[in-house]
């Protein structure tokens, strides 16, 4: 299998210029990608006071030290952001506070671009901004002012108009209420949170609101290691699921934040085959880290089919649209994509690009009002592209023209440069057959390609697998690891049942009190989880919940908690929800017997009470346990054994038909092991 290593993520890289910059402290920053865009925005920052070294090649680390949130001078020119829209979008709400004027501009492109729905919140904020050419477009003179509050409804879920408001908030020092109809990618309240800089998000009334409070007068710096970009990314793993790359392929070092992978389950319901590996979230804070999921994708070749993507898919896809359409033009069907109208203010009309550039290599597609239909086709095709000035679009016709058989010229395809400098040289190094672009260098010819076989991964199928077995058994690592080599969500339900402690905590309802609770009651706790890309989140009152829930205080309740009918009756329809639509790898005490009985696998986890109580007392921080101690701790599991064997309302007990593992004797990647051998063995019946 091959591997590769992608560019730094386009839209971490700029936000991570930003924020930096609005810290008077020395911020660290690792693994920028050093194309033109993030090149473009440091530039402007520079003129703005900020002191920003060359951007590293290859993604080397910089310090930088900004002017602080009020701190930016007056240019003594015009900002040009290039092509940048990113930079251009998010910093008119930095520029909407300082004290002085400055006009905001870029290339053809950027100028072509709509700007009206960010300047329209700024303007009630109290910003001036006056248009200098077309109206809503750059050209633009932005007045700085003294801000007030916002509460604004925002008519899309655009990430680059709630960042800018965001960051208006942070450098005017007020509070920003911003909803959208649907999320947008989070990035930014992510890195805004690893600053100390307070944003909740929750859904309300039927729409996702962000609120930013509380901002303090001083920013702390930054410490970041960008990863690599999954939009970057997602080029070559369309390729490598085609059969575009010998042995198939390893994407290392990915972002995988959720708001961004929406392909990953588009492309997986197409049958594409792939798996996640460890794709952790990083703490909110702490060297190197702004708690964005990180991990590697192991992808290989497969037949696809068709699909439909509608409205709500687009905002987690929004850049992958390009090679989400050379995928459909190599499945078997018809792919129909509606609710993308945004696709038609990127780079280029992207929805015009591609349905031009599709007919002109041979491949049947119709331009819709907000989408497209594609028309899949095995036949060799032939033919010249434009790029349009689109990274992506030159990029995704790169990668069609690099599968077998095919023969496609890309005209300006020196445009990746904006996101994804040598492009054209991994392309050519990693595909069977060689692509020709205008100005990335032509190759040999198309050759056969050679179809391999990888591990199994997310096919779209469906699959629920259970993990159940006595406390300390390993239920909830070694499922959350067999969910990311599948490429599935992993349910940890004991992580419920302790946001429900949590918030009866929270909401200090007391012990006495929990035996009488209601559904409505419970109901009303704010307590909710939902799938978000490969996983499984937890909200409580909007706030996505994290390491809280595993406190002291939490911990010495939640048993007491899960033992109450109610909760467990109240958390079943839960389950029962995030199981839905399959691809899922669950873990408890009554998954396989009582939450999903009809489990395609279901998995019992055994271990001795020895082994188990070493485990328990490594996870507190005893790696190096007396006799007297694990002695203890056995007596306490066997015990606990007895109360959770002995319940009245869903016992812990061996599934009929479950699949024993006994893992006193095994490392925990035997005991992984042996799970994905099982469900192999299940898929190929």
């Amino acid at each position: 299998m091959r591997t590769l290593r992608v560019p730094g993520d386009k839209s971490l890289s700029q936000r991570a210029l930003i924020l930096a910059s609005l810290s008077e402290e020395e911020s660290r920053l690792g693994g920028l990608l050093a194309g033109s865009d993030p090149k473009a925005t440091a530039r402007v920052l520079r003129a703005l006071g900020a002191r920003i070294p060359p951007l590293a090649e290859g993604g080397g680390e910089i310090t930088l030290r900004g002017p602080g949130p009020g701190g930016f001078r007056e240019p003594e020119g015009i900002l040009d952001f290039e092509n940048s829209g990113t930079g251009a979008r998010l910093m008119l709400g930095v520029l909407a506070g300082q004290s002085f004027r400055t006009t905001v501009s870029g290339d053809s492109s950027l100028r072509s671009r709509p700007m009206g729905r960010i300047m329209r919140p700024l303007r009630s904020m109290g910003a001036t901004l006056r248009e200098l050419g077309e109206r809503e477009r750059l050209p633009l003179e932005v007045v700085g002012a003294r801000l007030g509050a916002l509460d604004y409804a925002s008519p899309v879920a655009s990430a680059q108009v709630k960042s800018a408001l965001l960051l208006a908030g942070v450098v005017g020092r007020v509070e920003v209420r911003v909803s959208e109809p649907r999320p947008s990618r989070d990035h930014t309240e992510r890195m805004l949170g690893a600053l100390g800089i307070s944003v909740a998000s929750r859904h309300r009334e039927g729409r996702w609101q962000i609120e930013l409070r509380d901002v303090p007068s001083a920013i702390e710096p930054l410490d970041l290691d960008v990863p690599g970009d999954f939009s970057s990314a997602a080029f070559f793993v369309v390729l490598a699921m085609l059969g575009g790359v010998r042995g198939g392929l390893c994407i290392e070092h990915v972002g995988l934040n959720p708001t961004r992978t929406g392909l990953l389950g588009v492309l997986a319901r197409m049958g594409g085959r792939l798996e996640v590996v460890g794709a952790d979230e990083g703490p909110g804070s702490g060297p190197g880290a702004v708690g964005e999921p990180v991990g590697d994708l192991r992808l290989s070749p497969g037949a696809l089919t068709a699909t439909a993507v509608s409205e709500s898919e687009v905002p987690a896809m929004i850049d992958e649209f390009p090679i989400l359409a050379v995928a459909a033009a190599r499945a078997s069907g018809i792919t129909r994509i509606t609710g993308a109208s945004e696709l038609r203010v990127k780079e280029s009309d992207r929805i015009r690009s591609l349905a031009l550039n599709l007919r002109a290599v041979g491949v049947e597609a119709e331009e819709l009002r907000d989408g497209l239909e594609i028309k899949g086709s095995g036949r060799p095709l032939r033919g010249r592209v434009r790029s349009h000035g689109d990274h992506r679009i030159a990029m995704a016709f790169g990668v069609l023209g690099a599968l077998p058989g095919n023969r496609i010229d890309v005209e300006g395809a020196s445009v990746v440069d904006v996101s994804f400098p040598g492009f054209w040289e991994r392309l050519r190094d990693l595909s069977s057959a060689r692509p020709r672009s205008r100005s990335g260098g032509r190759g040999a010819e198309g050759r056969d390609a050679v179809a391999g076989s990888g591990a199994f991964g997310a096919s779209g199928g469906g699959l629920v697998v259970t993990i159940d077995g006595p406390a300390g058994a390993g239920k909830t690592t070694t499922a959350r690891e067999v969910a990311r080599r599948l490429g599935f969500r992993h349910l940890d339900s004991g992580g419920l049942y302790r946001a429900v402690t949590f918030a009866l905590l929270a909401e200090r309802i007391g012990p006495g009190a929990w035996g009488g609770l209601t559904s409505g009651e419970l109901g009303g706790l704010g307590v909710r989880a939902e799938s978000r890309g490969l996983g499984v989140e937890i909200y409580h009152h909007g706030r996505r919940l994290g390491g809280e829930l595993r406190s002291a205080e939490v911990t010495a309740h939640v048993a007491e908690v899960a033992s109450l009918p109610a909760v467990r009756q109240w958390l079943l329809g839960t389950q029962r929800e995030l199981g839905g639509g399959g691809n899922l790898v669950a873990d408890g005490r009554d998954m396989g017997t009582v939450v999903f009985p009809d489990a395609d696998l279901k998995v019992f986890l055994v271990a001795g009470l020895e082994a188990r109580a070493r485990r328990r007392l490594l996870q507190v921080g005893r790696a190096d346990p007396t006799p007297d101690e694990v002695f203890a701790e056995a007596e306490r599991l066997r015990d606990r054994d007895r109360t959770d064997s002995g319940r009245d309302l869903s016992p812990l007990r061996r599934p009929d038909d479950a699949f024993d593992v006994d893992t006193t004797a095994l490392s925990f990647e035997q005991q992984v092991s042996l799970i994905l051998r099982r469900v192999k063995e299940l898929t190929a019946l």
